[in-house]
């Protein structure tokens, strides 16, 4: 493995336990994005399936078009089936949580807002059931605040876990978090196996070849490569998929003037969507998106994007920087 795609190289000590096990299952819960920070994707991409607990929607979709072997439920995963309060911090998704005070710290700390909302509940043990799954070589926990009630919802004979990996700590709140929930573990035949910055490892008591896999110590952070030092694909050619962003992105603005509208429309809102830094000082409403290009007719006050879509001015624009992809305009 020479790259990881989780926050504390989770996957790379994961892949050092199950060496040479091409087949698995995973249990995911507070899966995340399905590739950035994720623990589980490497192992997915090594042809492995299992079950993700994501309860944030917009993350729970993506996984259906990159990861379509992996169960996804979009919900909570805790002591019993029902309903609880979940706050979906904005930017920082990885922060949400069913505990209001973790929350508050994140907007008093990061300066980010969160949402208040009810979501549904099931516990793994349910949810393992509908999945069909018979069995389950690692489980992986974060659910910032809520790992005992996680816990709490599990069978642990069937399926039975290989081996446990929970976040233990709530970053900036609670350095021990893991004291709140480790007795069920070991009364269920799991002990403690190893610890990393951030997780404990619990390995069940009859997997002993697994726990002498464990290294003595985590893994420096510098001996692998990690996804988000690549940047941003199209921008960075040492990025591992640069060649096919820049061919993407040429063919994207090449298509540009026959986008349907409709597409049209909710790519330009999931763009206003984004972070205010990274768009251009000059935008700060919908109209302002046209630019200053010159234009030989009174313009028109465009403050709604329906509007604006519906405007020779747009559709100029759509051309301006198509033709430098399209073979309009040779650039090089």
């Amino acid at each position: 493995m020479r790259m990881s795609y989780a926050q504390n190289l989770e996957d790379y000590h994961l892949d050092l336990v199950f060496a040479g096990q091409d087949v698995g299952t995973y249990i995911d819960v507070g899966g995340g994005h399905p590739v950035a920070d994720n623990v589980s994707f490497w192992f997915y991409l090594r042809g492995w399936r299992g079950l993700v607990v994501e309860p944030q929607q917009q993350l729970a979709d993506i996984y259906t078009h990159i990861r379509p072997r992996d169960t996804v439920a979009c919900c909570l995963a805790g002591q019993e089936d029902g309903e609880a309060d979940f706050y979906a911090v904005e930017k920082l998704h990885g922060l949400s949580t069913t505990v209001k005070e973790h929350a508050m710290h994140s907007r008093a700390s990061f300066g980010v807002d969160f949402e208040a909302m009810r979501r549904p509940v099931r516990t793994l043990r349910s949810l393992c059931r509908e999945a069909a799954l018979e069995t389950v070589d690692f489980v992986k926990i974060d659910a910032e605040g809520a790992e005992r009630d996680v816990i709490a919802g599990m069978d642990f004979n069937s399926p039975r876990p290989r081996l446990l990996l929970i976040e233990a700590e709530v970053p900036g709140t609670m350095p021990e978090a893991w004291r709140d929930w480790e007795n069920p573990l070991l009364e269920q035949g799991y002990a403690l196996a190893f610890q990393d910055t951030l997780n404990r490892w619990y390995v069940a008591e009859e997997e002993t070849a697994l726990r002498a896999r464990f290294p003595s110590k985590p893994a420096d952070w510098h001996s692998l490569e990690h996804l988000w030092h690549c940047g941003r694909a199209v921008e960075k050619p040492e990025h591992p998929d640069h060649a096919l962003a820049v061919t993407l992105q040429r063919g994207f603005f090449a298509s540009l003037p026959f986008i349907d509208l409709s597409l049209l429309t909710a790519l330009i809102e999931r763009g206003l969507e984004g972070s205010k830094s990274q768009m251009p000082a000059t935008v700060s409403k919908v109209a302002d998106l046209l630019g200053t290009a010159e234009f030989p007719r009174a313009r028109m006050a465009r403050d709604d994007l329906p509007s604006l879509l519906a405007t020779d001015e747009f559709r100029a624009a759509l051309g301006r920087i198509a033709c430098a992809y399209d073979g309009g305009h040779i650039m090089e």
